[in-house]
Order: C-alpha cells, then sequence, then structure tokens
C-alpha cells in the first residue's frame, strides 16, 4: 500500500471510530423556545387549566374557552345547567373599540370582573375602567368609579362601632366613637418593643439605620369587648443584610436590612401575645407563650364571650399546641396536643361553631388523616382512617355537618400522587365524588352545591366539568384541552415511572422527558430537575404539567423529575426519612436514574446532569460535592447551600432544633473539597427569601479547595427571576448544559419568539 492510500485508510478509520458530533442549530432552540410557557399557554396548547369565576348573585359562573380563534367568554346558568356564551363578542368588540379608540378584535376581548346586573346587563372591567354592557340596546357605558370613604390603616373599629383602637408612641389606645375621649391601655410601647404591630415577611429596611415599616394588628372580639393582639420585640434581634447593586440612578451600592433568624438563633424578633380587656381599659395576663417569629401564637375568637383558641407550635415543630383561653374567668385549656419524634408539619385546623366541634389535621396514626374534637364532651374521634394522606379541605357544609376533603392514594391501584374529591358526616362515613382515576383540582361554588373539577393526568388532557356536591354527578362539560397542534409537530406526553427506592421496599414515581424529535438510535445525556425539600413533592400528577420540561429536552436531553423517600404526599415514616438527613435525598434520584438507563439505551448513564432553584438549588450544588462521580454537570439557583444560613422555620422544621452536628453534615460548603464536574451558581443580588450569603460562602470555599467553578450573580433580582433577566438566566442554564453535558457549541442570539 502506498503511502498516501496509507494516510487516507488510517484517517477513515479515525472517522469511523470517532464520528463528528452533531452540532445544535437554531432550529433546535427554536423548538425549544416554542415550548416556554409564554409561547405556547392558549396558544398552540389549549385549555390545560380553566378557571371559573362565580357571579355574586349566586346564579352561575363565567370562564373563558381558549381555541386558536382566540378566548371566547363563556357561562353557566345554574338553572338550565347548560354551557352558553357570555356576550356576542362582535358586538362588544365594536362597542369597545370606540370606547377605547382601538381596533379590538371581537375574539381579543380581556375583560375581568364579570357581574350579572339585575336589568339583564354585565358589568365588568378593562383597561382599568368599569363598564355596564346591555346586549340588547347594545349600550356600552362607562361607570364612574365610587370614592371609597379613606381609612386609617392604622386605626380599627369595633363591631358594635363604639370603640377606634389605634396606636401611638408604640402604645395602644382605644377611643370612643361618641365622646371621642381617648383611653390607653399599655404603657410599656417603646421602639422595639411595639404593641399592636406584627412581624412582616417582607419587612426590608433601607440604609444603615433604617426604619422597620410600621404594621398595626388588633383583633377584636365579636362583642366588642375585648382584642386580642401581639407585642412585635426586635430589640435584640438580628439582621440579614443585601447589597443592590442594580439601581441605575446610583453608583454606590443601596444598603437593605432585615430581621430573619437563622437555625438555632436566640436573637430573633419575638412576638407576645397580648388581650385587653375593653369595659377596665386593662391588660389580661395569660400563660401563652413569647414566642419566636417562627413559632408565635395566632388566635381566632369564638363567638362566646371573652373565649378564644390559640394555635402554636413549640420551637423545633415537635409539638404543637391548640388551647381554649377564657379571658373572663382567666383559665386555660390545652385541647389538642400534636407531638412526634421528627416534627408536626403544618398542623390546621377549622372552628365549627355551630356544631360546637373542632375538625383538625393529624399523622398520629403514621397517615395524615381527619379528626374532630368535640368542645362539649372533650372528645376526639377519627373521621377518617386508613393508609392515604388527606391534602386539604375544600369546603364545610356547617348547617349539614359535611366536610369535602382532597385525598390522595385511597384506592386500590390508584397513583399516590392522584387526588380525588371525598365527603364525610361528622360520624365519619366517607363518600368518594371523583372517581375517575385521574389527579383532581376542585373549585367549590360559594353555596358549597356544586363544583368544578378539572381531572386529568399528565399522559391524559384535562377534561373540566361542573358536578353537584351531593353526588358528584358531571352535570356539563367545560373545556377539554387541545395539543393536537403539539402532538402533530411530534411531541408526546411525559412517561411515568416506578421504582423500589433506596428502601428496596417502597415505591418511588417519577417521569421522564424526550425531544419531540426524538431518536432511539441515539444516546441523550439525562438531566435531573430536582426538588427534594421535604414540604412539597415535583411528580407531575395534572396534564397541565406535562410540558413543563419540554423546553431543556428539546435542545437534545432527557429531562426526568423524581419523588424519592423524604419528600411529602404519602406517609409520616417516607416523609421523615429525610428529617435531619437531607443530605442523603439524592440517593433515590441517583437509583431511578440509573435504573432508566438500564432499561434504555437512548440514556446516556454516563452524561447525568442536574438543576434546581431554592431548595433544588441545595439539591443541585449537593449533587455535585456528595454524588461527584455520577452527576457531571449543574446549575445551582437561588439555593440554600448550607442550612445553618437559611431562615430559621424550613431548616428547623426538617433538620432539627437545637443546631447540631448533622447540619455541618450536608452542607455544600463544608463538602466543598469534593466538587469534580462542572458547576454554575446563580443567586439573585437582592433575594431576601435565600440570603445569597450561602452562594458566596461555598463560592468562597470552592476558591479555597483550588475548585473551578462558574458564578452569576442577578444584581436586581430577588428569590423569583423576572423578565429579561429570567429569559437570560433560562438562556445561561442551557448553554450551560449543551456546551459542558452534551459537549456541543451553544449559540448565544437565537430568537425569545
Amino acid at each position: 500500500m502506498k503511502a498516501y492510500q496509507l494516510v487516507l485508510f488510517s484517517f477513515l478509520i479515525l472517522l469511523a471510530c470517532n464520528p463528528s458530533k452533531e452540532e445544535i442549530t437554531e432550529k433546535d432552540y427554536q423548538r425549544a423556545v416554542d415550548f416556554m410557557y409564554a409561547n405556547y399557554q392558549n396558544k398552540t396548547a389549549f385549555n390545560l387549566t380553566t378557571s371559573v369565576n362565580w357571579f355574586q348573585d349566586g346564579s352561575g359562573f363565567w370562564f373563558i374557552h381558549y381555541s386558536k380563534k382566540g378566548r371566547q367568554y363563556q357561562t353557566v346558568d345554574f338553572k338550565n345547567q347548560k354551557v352558553e356564551v357570555l356576550f356576542d363578542h362582535s358586538k362588544l368588540a365594536i362597542a369597545l373599540s370606540k370606547t377605547q379608540q382601538s381596533t379590538i378584535e371581537p375574539y381579543e376581548i380581556s375583560i375581568s370582573g364579570i357581574e350579572r346586573e339585575a336589568n339583564g346587563g354585565l358589568s365588568f372591567m378593562s383597561k382599568g375602567q368599569k363598564f355596564t354592557w346591555h346586549e340588547k340596546t347594545e349600550v356600552l357605558q362607562k361607570i364612574e368609579a365610587k370614592k371609597a370613604k379613606p381609612t386609617n390603616p392604622y386605626e380599627a373599629l369595633s363591631p358594635d362601632g363604639k370603640w377606634i383602637a389605634f396606636v401611638k408612641d408604640y402604645n395602644l389606645f382605644i377611643k370612643s366613637t361618641r365622646s371621642k375621649r381617648s383611653f390607653q391601655l399599655s404603657t410599656a410601647g417603646k421602639k422595639g418593643y411595639e404593641y399592636a404591630s406584627y412581624y412582616g415577611w417582607d419587612d426590608i429596611m433601607e440604609g444603615e439605620n433604617g426604619e422597620r415599616p410600621q404594621h398595626f394588628y388588633v383583633d377584636w372580639s365579636p362583642d366588642s369587648k375585648y382584642i386580642a393582639t401581639s407585642i412585635v420585640d426586635y430589640r435584640n434581634a438580628e439582621k440579614m443584610y443585601l447589597l443592590n447593586w442594580s439601581i441605575d440612578s446610583l453608583y454606590k451600592p443601596k444598603l437593605l436590612s432585615y430581621y430573619r433568624g437563622s437555625p438555632g438563633d436566640t436573637s430573633m424578633v419575638h412576638v407576645v401575645p397580648v388581650f385587653f380587656d375593653v369595659s377596665t381599659k386593662k391588660e389580661i395576663k395569660t400563660k401563652l407563650p413569647r414566642g419566636t417569629h417562627i413559632n408565635s401564637v395566632s388566635t381566632q375568637w369564638t363567638d362566646k364571650p371573652g373565649v378564644l383558641f390559640a394555635n402554636y407550635p413549640e420551637r423545633g415543630y415537635k409539638k404543637h399546641f391548640l388551647k381554649q383561653v377564657n379571658l373572663q374567668n382567666k383559665t386555660e385549656q390545652v385541647l389538642i396536643k400534636e407531638a412526634h419524634d421528627t416534627n408536626v408539619d403544618n398542623f390546621s385546623y377549622r372552628y365549627l361553631k355551630n356544631q360546637e366541634k373542632l375538625v383538625f389535621f393529624s399523622e398520629r396514626s403514621g397517615w395524615k388523616q381527619l379528626y374532630v374534637f368535640d368542645l362539649n364532651t372533650q372528645k376526639t374521634q377519627a373521621l377518617t382512617q386508613g393508609d392515604y394522606f388527606i391534602n386539604e379541605i375544600k369546603f364545610i357544609d356547617e348547617a349539614k355537618g359535611l366536610i369535602y376533603f382532597l385525598a390522595s392514594g385511597k384506592e386500590v391501584n390508584s397513583n399516590p400522587y392522584h387526588q380525588k374529591l371525598y365527603v364525610t358526616d361528622l360520624k365519619g362515613s366517607v363518600q368518594l365524588l371523583t372517581a375517575e382515576n385521574t389527579h383532581h383540582n376542585i373549585n367549590f361554588a360559594p353555596s358549597g352545591a356544586y363544583f368544578v373539577d378539572s381531572y386529568s393526568t399528565v399522559n391524559i388532557p384535562t377534561k373540566t366539568v361542573l358536578r353537584s356536591a351531593e353526588t358528584g354527578e358531571e352535570l356539563v362539560q367545560l373545556t377539554q384541552a387541545d395539543v393536537s397542534e403539539l402532538t402533530a409537530r411530534g411531541w408526546k406526553s411525559p412517561e411515568v415511572f416506578e421504582l423500589l427506592g433506596k428502601d428496596q421496599k417502597t415505591t418511588i414515581y417519577g417521569a421522564i422527558w424526550k425531544p419531540s424529535n426524538f431518536d432511539a438510535s441515539k444516546k441523550y445525556p439525562i438531566i435531573d430537575h430536582s426538588y427534594t425539600g421535604p414540604h412539597t413533592q415535583v411528580f407531575p400528577k395534572s396534564f397541565d404539567r406535562a410540558l413543563a420540561n419540554q423546553a431543556l429536552s428539546e435542545l437534545g436531553f432527557i429531562v426526568v423529575m423524581v419523588d424519592g423517600l423524604g419528600t411529602s404526599g404519602r406517609s409520616k415514616a417516607f416523609h421523615d426519612v429525610s428529617y435531619k438527613n437531607m443530605g442523603n435525598n439524592l440517593e433515590d434520584h441517583v437509583l431511578a436514574i440509573r435504573y432508566l438507563a438500564t432499561k434504555y439505551s437512548w440514556i446516556n448513564g454516563e452524561k447525568v446532569g442536574i438543576f434546581g432553584h431554592s431548595a433544588g438549588g441545595f439539591d443541585a450544588g449537593h449533587a455535585m460535592v456528595a454524588f461527584p462521580d455520577f452527576y457531571k454537570v449543574a446549575v445551582a439557583s437561588s439555593a440554600d447551600h448550607d442550612f445553618r444560613m437559611e431562615k430559621a422555620w424550613w431548616p428547623e422544621m426538617y433538620m432539627g432544633w437545637p443546631v447540631d452536628e448533622s447540619y455541618e453534615a450536608v452542607s455544600n460548603i463544608t463538602m466543598a473539597k469534593n466538587l469534580k464536574g462542572k458547576l454554575l451558581l446563580v443567586h439573585g443580588g437582592i433575594d431576601e427569601n435565600v440570603n445569597p450569603s450561602a452562594t458566596f460562602k461555598f463560592a468562597e470555599a470552592l476558591v479555597q479547595a483550588d475548585k473551578e467553578f462558574d458564578l452569576l450573580i442577578l444584581p436586581s433580582q430577588r428569590h423569583g427571576y423576572q423578565g429579561q433577566t429570567n429569559s437570560y438566566f433560562t438562556k445561561k442554564r442551557w448553554n450551560y448544559f449543551i456546551e459542558h453535558l452534551a459537549e456541543k457549541k451553544p449559540i448565544w442570539n437565537f430568537k425569545w419568539k
């Protein structure tokens, strides 16, 4: 063989062994852009969700039906139970065009606050102006808004109209509306120890000595004889700080601060419940605790003179109390005490005053169930029982003694994340009202006689119907989701999968998204969209979530979401797996991805990425330092990389209190030396929810460990990114995975529309 032939032969062999990589194109980006929410919602995918608006007169409701021609306003009258067009769109469009001096197409009308008028017309809001429309006469009339009588937000009128409560010099006063005479109820108030105030989550202070925003809070008893309020004590509270570099007119950063405790802090804002007797003008002492801003006492009056409920957790959330306090005879009684070795998560109750009962949620059986406490007999009864999870109460019909609730996993062979609507009486007789083996989102009419049900799965398009609350019977269909335009392009809904979790006995669930131009002969990198925050779950239950990760998938990735052990919505034992152990939450994700890579030849289990926001951002950062040989690329945005630097309530609920070595063990910062792959850290510069400090501290630890990483600070952004900045971040995240996981050359200047 001649020399040039040998060289050519060797070159061909090299090509065969190393085929050229397929480049990403603007067409790929355009497909991704097409699957952004703003570009598909009611533009190429219609009626994924349908919101109904109940008329104030109780006659029915209105909603919008979307299609390719635009939006059509429709209505259902309870008398005939038929879907009808609410008004003649052409006639109203002509009238609105004349009034607003711009051309409005019939199916581009945008109005809100629609109500039926007694004379047969409709009233509504359009561009901040109120109108009435009389279709028979085709008269559109502007309605001048009545000037509301100015009210003082720092005063509260008693129910009987005889007294006004107000604050002066941080103390609480009342003033007679008849004599105008004022009486001082408290005397100890001063700056930093303020009566009739409350702690505000968004109390941002500007400058070196910025003032806390003024707040006013009093709660009059129904008979106007007592006042419940609180003292906000921030004399020894420490602040968190932010610097806003994004103000165009400033060439120095603006200093921002807010009071927010971190786990284990004692130097926090404290809230003290206080009560006053209007007749004596004196404070009534109780034994209710002085709590921090994360475990303060909340109160609710009953109709009995001077009697109220006081609801509060102990710090650490292992105990939760509901007390009855009688201010007349100065007695207190514990009605309900919830206690767990781990935590009592999201305790809530409802007072049925006509029945003299308290309905509350409890996980005392190992599952979140409904219980009732009888205030007369002082006995507790389980209203529901079983190995399933109750999500929420949707409606209570006190007159009939009926409680409508949503629960998941009750029916045999149902997905444990799909909820259905049930009703129980106060004796515990439970009836299923929505039998379809899907996920049901419910909206009750104010009367309780009807409800609107939007039911679907991630694979079954949404059907929205009106049902009878008495029987669950479907009365009329409102809308049906239409994704025919997307399916014509090759889109398919995500594939649901299940496997055994890390305990090798509990089934866990997830879903995967594939590109619309999916080719089974190819090998795709896989990206984990993660949020293992124990207070929620990410499994896509309904059809409106079917497109959630499609945009990223269009760029040549398989995207996965999975709920492993430790997340919410299932048994207490399932949830508690993550307690004081959130650093191990991703183990089930690793198992799931390995399972998928073994099952499907088109998944490349060697190219695994991950991204997440907030607690999901912690996951993404943690993946790179706790599982550095498995996850190769990560984008961690607005993350709480060390729970000791987070807002106090969330870590103390799920990592425990007092703060111990478990916090150190799961910190991304203390594990920075383990980083091997590519990591992009992102944070909003003025994020008061998850302070940027942990991201900076993680970055510093990576620098000191001599680890290569990328850092993007979005100076003007809070916890959620908005507008152009969100587009910029999305582009950055897409391209980070394209470059480092798919190993292709990304394109920056593509079109967003």
